[in-house]
């Protein structure tokens, strides 16, 4: 008795241009790191490579918190670890709601037994600081969390007031820096931040899996004399920190070992970079993108003041099948974009300008792309003219960069 085993076929993915807002590309160097030998998670040389992505990744958020480590999980596992280790049943939590992961942040900290206040915006608009302060007037709330790049509209924060509020107050102020890390200024001291949380698949470009993590030191203090345990105990911060950075390293969890080397492999590529090279980078690619769009006559939904440089949300013509131009851009040219999320579904594209993915050749494919698809339904716009944009701004930046040489080598 017993039973037949399945016939499967061997694993062969297809090649993908991912253009959505993650997972990325990989680099070729972090997919050798995923095929590297295998050591135990307590190997001398594992340990030497956790205290070099500790290292790198104080690099990657501009702090030189001690606490900067990577939880095995997505950036949901970061999500929660930031709440759970700070609220304590009857706290009170004031979330910046204003698209789905904001939302998210909310539902879990009501889990995790918070008095849960919204300060709520607009898809598509940023928090308003005057809305926070009203919010915070008369309360003591012990958290306020963010997302710096919310994911679903595209849309930033004004942190700095943000993070200047909630310190005012005496809240620890969490920030989902998922969609950002990497890709745009992420300073966590100039926004007075407690927490900041990511994760490996969108602009470090490694693959999905571990969620970086940086915890201040008063907010480490607080986490490890706190009155009641952390309810969470795969999420004990206290816990992750021990393994980290303890003389004597304290077994909590079995490392991820490969995802650990690619993400070591991702940020050493990142300081091999430059990481304000690497925002550099991301914000041309994003000009270069935006303009083409805007010559092909599509409209951008996310305020214009507060646009995310790593994805850019576009508001689907009317008359036109936004899931079906993705089929097609899938099957038919192997890109990968995504569609809106919540009350946007069907109405919004998604497009990542992330990490390996953001590239000249990329943006130029894609926006060629488009435009066949969409006068395949109908819509017109001026043949070449979202590459002929695109280009045009690539060509200034290279005429920017070639004149600041020059002045450099007078200089």
């Amino acid at each position: 008795m017993g039973f037949d085993p399945p016939h499967v076929a061997e694993l062969s993915p297809p090649q993908r241009v991912l253009m959505g807002p993650g997972p990325t590309s990989l680099p070729p160097a972090v997919l050798q790191a995923l095929i590297a030998p295998i050591t135990g998670h307590k190997d001398p040389f594992f340990l030497h490579v956790m205290d070099e992505t500790a290292e790198l990744l104080r690099y990657l958020f501009q702090t030189s918190n001690e606490a900067s480590l990577s939880l095995p999980g997505t950036g949901g596992a970061g999500m929660e670890a930031a709440i759970a280790n700070l609220i304590q049943p009857g706290d009170t939590a004031v979330v910046c709601v204003n698209g789905l992961f904001g939302a998210r942040m909310a539902e879990i900290a009501r889990r995790h037994g918070a008095d849960v206040v919204q300060v709520t915006a607009p898809w598509g608009k940023p928090i308003d600081p005057d809305d926070l302060r009203k919010a915070l007037a008369g309360r003591k709330a012990r958290v306020v969390t963010t997302v710096h790049g919310e994911t679903s509209t595209g849309v930033t924060q004004p942190m700095e007031e943000l993070g200047q509020i909630a310190g005012d107050q005496g809240a620890f102020l969490v920030v989902d820096v998922v969609a950002t890390i990497g890709g745009m200024p992420v300073i966590p001291h100039a926004w007075n931040s407690a927490i900041c949380y990511g994760a490996s698949q969108k602009c470090i470009s490694a693959p999905p899996g571990v969620s970086p993590i940086t915890v201040n030191l008063e907010t480490m203090d607080y986490i490890r004399n706190r009155a009641t345990p952390v309810p969470c105990w795969y999420l004990d911060l206290g816990e992750h920190r021990n393994y980290w950075f303890a003389k004597e390293r304290i077994y909590h969890h079995t490392a991820p070992v490969p995802l650990i080397y690619a993400l070591h492999e991702a940020l050493r590529l990142i300081a091999e970079e430059g990481i304000e090279a690497r925002w550099a980078r991301h914000a041309l690619h994003n000009r270069a993108f935006v303009a083409g769009l805007e010559a092909m006559d599509l409209e951008l939904f996310a305020d214009p003041n507060y646009r995310m440089t790593t994805l850019v949300s576009i508001n689907v013509p009317n008359g036109v099948d936004e899931a079906r131009v993705r089929g097609e851009l899938l099957r038919e040219y192997g890109i990968e974009i995504s569609g809106g999320l919540g009350p946007y579904a069907g109405r919004m594209w998604r497009v990542g300008i992330m990490g390996h993915s953001a590239s000249h050749n990329n943006v130029v494919l894609l926006l060629s792309a488009l435009e066949r698809l969409l006068a395949r339904q109908g819509y017109g716009s001026p043949t070449g003219a979202g590459v002929a944009a695109a280009d045009a701004e690539y060509s200034a930046a290279a005429a920017e960069y070639s004149a600041a040489a020059a002045q450099a080598a007078v200089a």
